[in-house]
C-alpha cells in the first residue's frame, strides 16, 4: 500500500544542484528530532557515566553502521511507493492472520516504544517541575533533591580527588569536605520533607501531553519538520559548545589518552561494587546501541517520512522507462543526501553527550536514574556554565525531549494505522480516512505513554527497556534489507559491491549485538 496513488500528476524532475537538493531535505531532520532526546540525552550519557570512555567506539559504530540500512529501506520504499510495514511483510516466512514474524514482533516493540515515550514525557515533566514548580511541596521537594544530588556530587568529587581520577590540591580537599559537612547537615534536617515527595512532574507531564496532542492533531508534515529542526539545533549547539569549553578546564578536559582508550575496541572494567549494585555497563551500552543514532523505530519510520515528503510521488510509478530510472536515481540522491546529513548531525550530538557523560558523570561516579535523572544530567553543564548550568540544561532538555516525544508519537501512529490496515483490522478507503485515524492514534498513544510514566516513575528504565527491544529488532531489519536488496529492489537502482559489503557488515553487527543481548539477559554469559 502506498501513501498516495501515483497517477503521474505529482511527478517532478529531481534537482541537479546543491541549492535544489537542500530545498527538498526534511525527513532526516525529523528523524534527528526523534533521536536526540531518548538515545542521546538519556541512554548515551548513562553509558558514559557507567563505562567512562571505554565504549566510544561502540557509540560511534552505532551511529554510522545503521545509516546503510536506513538508506536501503528508503530506496525500496520510494522506488516502489510501499510503506515499511508492507515491505517487511513481504519477507518470506510463515504468517499468522496475514502478518509474518517481523510484523508481530513489531507489536511487542511498539508497546516498549510507548513505554519509552513515557520515560521521555516524564523527563520533560521533571525538567519543568524543577524550573517551574507548581506547588509549595514541589518547591520544597526541589530544594531537598538539589541538596541531595549536590551532596552526592561532592562526595564523589572527594573520592575522585583521593583516587587520583581528578587533579586536586589541599585547598580543593578542604573546600569539598566543608561543603559535604554543610550539605550533609541540610539533607539530614530535611529527611522528613523528602518523604512527602511532589506530583509536580506528573502534572507538568500531563499538561505537556495535552499540548502535544493539540499540535499532533493540528500539525502536518511541514510543521513537524520545522518544529523539530528548531528544537534540535538549539540544544545541539549548546551541548557542542559545552564540550568545547570543557577543554579549558584541566580537571574535566577530554584528553587524547581518553579518546585512544575509547577507540581501542575494548570493554570497561566492572568493579565488584558496580556488580553488587546490579548495574551493567555492557548491558546499558547494548541497550543504548538499539536507540542511539537511528534506532529500530526510526529505521522503520524513515521511509514514511520520505513518502510524506513526496519522494515516491515525485518518482512516479515504474513504467520501465529510462526517464523513470533517471528520476528515481535523482530523487534517491536527494534522499541519500538527507540521510547522510542527518547522520552527521546526530553523530556529533551523540558523541558530545557521550563524552560529557564520561568526562563529568563518569569521573564523579554519578549515574542518572529515577526521579533525580534530570538533576544528575544537569551536572554535566556545571563546570562550564556554573550556577546557570541547571537553567540552561533545563531549557535544552525540554527542547530535545519534547521534540522526541512529539515526533515519536507521530511516527508510531502512522505505523500502527498502516500495520492494522495491512492485517485487515480496518480498511483505509482513502487518504482522508488515513489522516483521521492517525490523529486519533496520536491522542491515544500520547495518553498511554503518559500513563506508563505515572505508574512507572523511572524514565531511564523505560527508555532502556525500549532500547533492548529495538536492539533485538535490528537483526530482523538487517536481514530484511538484504532480502530487498537482492530480491525486490529494481536492479538498475542498486549500489555497488562496497555498499553491499556495508549492508552485510550492518547485518553482522546487528546480529552480534542481538545475540549477546539475549544471552546476557538470560544470564548465560
Amino acid at each position: 500500500m502506498a501513501l498516495e496513488k501515483t497517477d503521474g500528476k505529482g511527478i517532478q524532475t529531481p534537482p541537479s544542484h546543491l541549492k535544489g537538493i537542500i530545498v527538498h531535505l526534511g525527513p532526516g531532520m525529523i528523524l534527528a528530532g526523534s533521536i536526540v532526546g531518548s538515545g542521546e540525552l538519556i541512554a548515551t550519557t548513562r553509558t558514559g557515566a557507567e563505562a567512562n570512555f571505554s565504549f566510544l567506539w561502540l557509540i560511534l559504530l552505532g551511529c554510522i553502521v545503521k545509516v546503510f540500512t536506513q538508506i536501503e529501506l528508503a530506496r525500496y520504499a520510494i522506488s516502489s511507493g510501499k510503506t515499511t510495514m508492507v515491505m517487511l511483510n513481504e519477507v518470506p516466512g510463515p504468517k499468522i492472520k496475514g502478518g509474518n514474524a517481523i510484523i508481530w514482533f513489531w507489536f511487542v516493540m511498539f508497546v516498549a516504544t510507548l513505554a519509552q515515550q513515557g520515560g521521555i514525557v516524564g523527563g520533560v515533566g521533571q525538567a519543568l517541575a524543577i524550573s517551574a514548580p507548581l506547588t509549595n511541596d514541589g518547591k520544597i521537594y526541589n530544594e531537598v533533591l538539589d541538596n541531595k544530588v549536590n551532596l552526592q556530587v561532592s562526595k564523589n568529587l572527594l573520592s575522585a580527588y583521593k583516587d587520583g581520577r581528578l587533579p586536586s590540591s589541599n585547598k580543593k580537599l578542604v573546600e569539598t569536605r566543608a561543603k559535604i559537612n554543610r550539605l550533609d547537615g541540610l539533607v539530614k534536617s530535611q529527611g522528613i520533607l523528602a518523604l512527602k515527595g511532589s506530583n509536580d512532574a506528573v502534572v507538568w507531564a500531563t499538561i505537556l501531553t495535552g499540548v502535544a496532542c493539540i499540535l499532533l492533531v493540528w500539525g502536518n508534515f511541514n510543521f513537524i519538520e520545522k518544529f523539530c529542526l528548531f528544537l534540535v539545533c538549539s540544544f545541539t549547539l549548546i551541548t557542542i559548545f559545552n564540550l568545547i569549553a570543557l577543554q579549558s578546564k584541566p580537571e574535566w578536559a577530554v584528553t587524547m589518552k581518553d579518546l585512544i582508550n575509547g577507540m581501542s575496541f575494548g570493554l570497561p572494567e566492572v568493579s565488584d561494587a558496580v556488580k553488587a549494585s546490579g548495574k551493567s555497563p555492557i548491558g546499558t551500552a547494548l541497550a543504548t546501541f538499539g536507540i542511539i543514532g537511528v534506532g529500530a523505530s526510526e529505521l522503520i519510520a524513515y521511509p514514511y517520512w520520505c513518502l510524506e515528503k513526496g519522494y515516491g510521488k515525485y518518482i512516479g510509478e515504474n513504467d520501465d522507462s529510462e526517464s523513470w530510472i533517471m528520476r528515481a536515481k535523482g530523487w534517491m540522491k536527494v534522499m541519500q543526501f538527507d540521510a547522510w546529513l542527518s547522520m552527521i548531525v546526530y553523530t556529533f550530538c551523540t558523541i558530545a553527550f557521550y563524552l560529557l557523560g564520561a568526562a563529568i558523570l563518569g569521573r564523579t561516579g554519578m549515574v542518572p536514574e529515577g526521579t533525580e535523572m534530570i538533576r544528575t544530567l544537569s551536572v554535566m553543564y556545571e563546570p562550564v556554565f556554573g550556577k546557570s548550568a541547571q537553567t540552561i540544561f533545563l531549557i535544552g532538555a525540554f527542547a530535545v525531549l519534547f521534540s522526541t516525544f512529539f515526533v515519536a508519537i507521530a511516527a508510531q501512529s502512522r505505523l500502527f494505522v498502516d500495520v492494522t490496515n495491512l492485517l485487515g483490522f480496518h480498511n483505509l478507503k482513502d487518504e482522508a480516512t488515513r489522516h483521521k485515524r492517525i490523529k486519533i492514534c496520536n491522542v491515544l498513544f500520547a495518553v498511554i505513554s503518559l500513563l506508563f510514566f505515572v505508574f512507572i516513575s523511572k524514565p531511564v528504565l523505560l527508555v532502556l527497556i525500549s532500547g533492548v527491544m529495538q536492539a533485538l529488532m535490528l537483526p530482523l531489519l538487517g536481514a530484511s534489507v538484504l532480502y530487498f536488496r537482492y530480491k525486490r529492489t529494481e536492479k538498475r537502482l542498486v549500489s555497488g559491491k562496497i555498499w553491499d559489503l556495508m549492508l552485510w557488515l550492518s547485518f553482522a553487527c546487528f546480529t552480534i549485538i542481538g545475540i549477546y543481548l539475549v544471552l546476557t539477559k538470560l544470564k548465560i554469559i
